[in-house]
């Protein structure tokens, strides 16, 4: 075994011997979902910190631990704070989470974050579903030794969000009356945000939401052969399209306003991915 496919299954080790839960939903509960947890359907609860060697979040309002249970009646291990690479962390602990919910059991990454809109047309509370991603300012998490229990050394990118799964959202979205617009997400390495001419530079090769999460954990989720979909929460306009000064208080603040509907949205999508696994 290769020395990072051993570190995950030693986390693995850890998590079974507090659940045998088999989860068939990943879901990463981004800004605006972090308390999405306590609504399902509770089995267990394995905090971070008694996972042996698993990276710690050290973001406010990021509870860290995992929470095993059942959206209706679909098994999902929610991921109740991320890591984040501008937290200090190397890229295998930040897709190290992402690896080990794969080994649990989980067919499906659901990933969802809060991003700047760098696309004049959206507005702080507006939700896009993600199609495509730029990862390229970022270092790839499948940099150096290639876990070949995890995937090839050269995966195809093609489709990381799953054509199937974004049709699942877009049903679910209709079925709230809720706007789901469609977009590319950019990653940075943050913790700054981005300037405005860094924006401007972001929108015109083609992004739509700018945010430090997400791409690196999708490419982990996709070498492993998971299905991955995606929602974005634009918690602001990007630097440059807003009037004011950017400040996490206001992402927490704008996420939390519009909380009720992105878990409306969650649930329902979760709900029709399920009948499909």
């Amino acid at each position: 075994m290769s020395a990072i496919y051993d570190r995950v299954v030693k986390c693995l080790e850890c998590v079974r011997a507090k659940t045998d839960f088999v989860p068939k939903v990943a879901l990463v509960l981004g800004s605006g979902l972090g308390d999405y947890g306590n609504e399902i359907q509770v089995e267990a609860i394995v905090d971070y910190h008694d996972i042996e060697g698993f990276p710690v979040s050290t973001v406010p309002g990021h509870s860290g631990r995992f929470i095993f249970g059942y959206v209706e009646d679909v098994p999902v291990v929610c991921m109740q704070g991320r890591v984040h690479y501008y937290e200090g962390y190397a890229m295998e602990d930040v897709v190290l989470p992402v690896r080990l919910m794969k080994l649990m059991g989980a067919e499906v990454f659901f990933v969802t974050n809060a991003a700047g809109g760098a696309n004049e047309v959206f507005n702080a509370g507006d939700f896009m579903m993600i199609t495509d991603q730029i990862s390229q300012f970022v270092p790839s998490p499948l940099a150096g030794p290639n876990p070949d229990e995890f995937g090839t050394r050269f995966p195809d990118m093609s489709e990381i969000y799953n054509k199937d799964l974004r049709v699942l959202l877009r049903e679910a979205a209709d079925e709230l009356n809720i706007t789901l617009y469609e977009g590319t997400y950019l990653q940075t390495s943050g913790p700054n945000f981005e300037t405005p001419a860094e924006v401007r530079f972001f929108r015109s090769v083609g992004a739509d939401a700018v945010g430090m999460s997400t791409a690196v954990e999708t490419i982990a989720a996709n070498h492993m052969g998971m299905k991955i979909c995606g929602i974005t929460f634009i918690s602001n306009p990007a630097a440059g399209l807003s009037k004011n000064p950017l400040t996490h208080e206001e992402v927490q603040e704008a996420a939390n306003e519009a909380s009720k509907r992105f878990k409306k949205l969650v649930t329902v999508a979760i709900r029709k991915i399920g009948k499909q696994l």
